[in-house]
């Protein structure tokens, strides 16, 4: 069997086979990212001697988006600080967060 010469191969075609799988794995990867959304829990804590109280909102990892399974987490980075959690309000991505951002006031994402 004899191959054609070199020059009559269709380039087009070759560069399209690669180039097709080639861009349909990088759109997937691309709109890949966004479903991934981080998750975020609003908290209240307090502190004895003297009282203090206060709101926040934490980043936590996405095997602990729940409530009860987040409140371990938000737990044990506040008593590494001295302050025990009261409770967990919500958990929540992205979205959430601006509206947020006021009421946690130093506390946003402090921990």
């Amino acid at each position: 069997m004899k191959l054609p010469p070199f020059s009559t191969i269709d380039e087009h075609s070759i560069m399209t086979r690669f180039l097709k799988p080639l861009l349909a794995a990088l759109a997937l990867s691309v709109l890949a990212g966004p479903l991934h959304a981080a998750c975020y829990a609003d908290y209240r804590a307090r502190m004895d001697n003297p009282l203090r109280l206060h709101y926040g909102v934490m980043q936590v990892p996405d095997s602990a988006c729940s409530v009860g399974a987040a409140s371990g987490v938000v737990a044990g980075r506040l008593s590494a600080q001295g302050w025990t959690l009261v409770n967990v309000s919500s958990v929540f991505d992205d979205s959430g967060l601006a509206s947020r951002r006021a009421d946690a006031g130093q506390y946003f994402l402090r921990f």
